[in-house]
């Protein structure tokens, strides 16, 4: 009996040391496979971190390429500044060296024809005799300044330094003052502003042969009423001032596909944010996000 009892003693302690054993392995089963799960997800996480530390170094070097374009940009916008300029102070110099007086608007790049130059009568569009004779003085000027600022199909023919700094258009701009009714006014200085166009392309006929890049005239016609008053005020010497024909210059960068340049970078960019924003960020998806309204 007792050997019986020995024997079955140690049976349980056996039995109860299997069954320890199968959960020690089975505790340990679930450890490694939650090892496995977290080293996978740490692997993850770490890989989803580099791509978005790549994605942010991609997106610096994409917003300092964007810098220098725009830095480019303003040297082109000052380059052609800088060539309007010189135009206009070589048509100045040579308009008041026939005894015209004219003044230079740098900033909007306008030669003002004063009017000493040229002068309407009011509620008139018609270039009396004086004032068709400088006409005439500003047509022969124009012609032997502009060919040089014009655009040039063969480069290597071009004046050095205009190349990329062209005249796009001219406009030869009408203006009346305040007095009479608006509609006429409107009409009025498209009337002035024809009809100087006329004398000139008669006294230079060669100036209609001038073309921007896109191969259209340089020259062109615009009427503003009373919208764009050189004086303000209300005596007649004020009045005859605002009844005058400005030429305003207008510049060419050939910006169109540079624009188009960066404007592909920053769709890169918007796409290289929504990545690092990540699906599940709210306006990912390119909606606003707000409060309504």
């Amino acid at each position: 009996m007792l050997e019986e009892g020995e024997n079955g003693h140690e049976a349980e302690d056996e039995n109860y040391f299997v069954s320890m054993t199968d959960m020690m392995v089975g505790i340990l089963f679930i450890f490694i496979i939650m090892l496995m799960v977290f080293a996978l997800n740490f692997r993850q996480k770490t890989d989803e971190q580099k791509d978005k530390l790549e994605i942010a170094q991609e997106l610096t070097e994409q917003i300092e390429q964007l810098q220098e374009r725009i830095n480019e940009e303003f040297a082109l916008l000052d380059k052609a500044d800088a060539t309007r300029r010189r135009l206009l102070e070589t048509i100045k110099d040579r308009l008041q060296a026939q005894g015209l007086s004219v003044q230079v608007d740098e900033t909007n790049g306008v030669l003002r024809l004063t009017e000493n130059a040229v002068r309407f009568a009011s509620n008139k569009s018609d270039l009396d005799p004086a004032a068709k004779a400088n006409v005439q003085k500003i047509a022969q000027t124009l012609a032997e300044t502009l060919p040089a600022y014009a655009h040039c199909a063969m480069q290597e023919i071009c004046s050095e330094g205009v190349v990329n700094n062209r005249v796009e258009t001219v406009f030869i701009e009408g203006h009346t003052d305040l007095t009479g009714e608006d509609g006429r006014n409107w009409q009025l200085s498209t009337e002035r502003a024809v009809n100087t166009y006329r004398t000139i392309i008669d006294s230079a006929p060669s100036l209609r042969a001038l073309r921007n890049s896109e191969d259209r005239e340089i020259l062109s016609v615009s009427g503003y009423a009373s919208t764009r008053p050189v004086k303000e005020g209300q005596t007649e010497k004020e009045y005859g001032l605002n009844r005058r024909i400005d030429l305003r210059f207008v510049m060419e960068a050939n910006q169109r596909e540079r624009l188009s340049q960066v404007k592909q970078l920053l769709k890169e960019m918007q796409s290289k944010i929504q990545e690092l924003r990540g699906p599940g960020t709210p306006g990912s998806d390119g909606r606003r996000v707000g409060t309504g309204g």
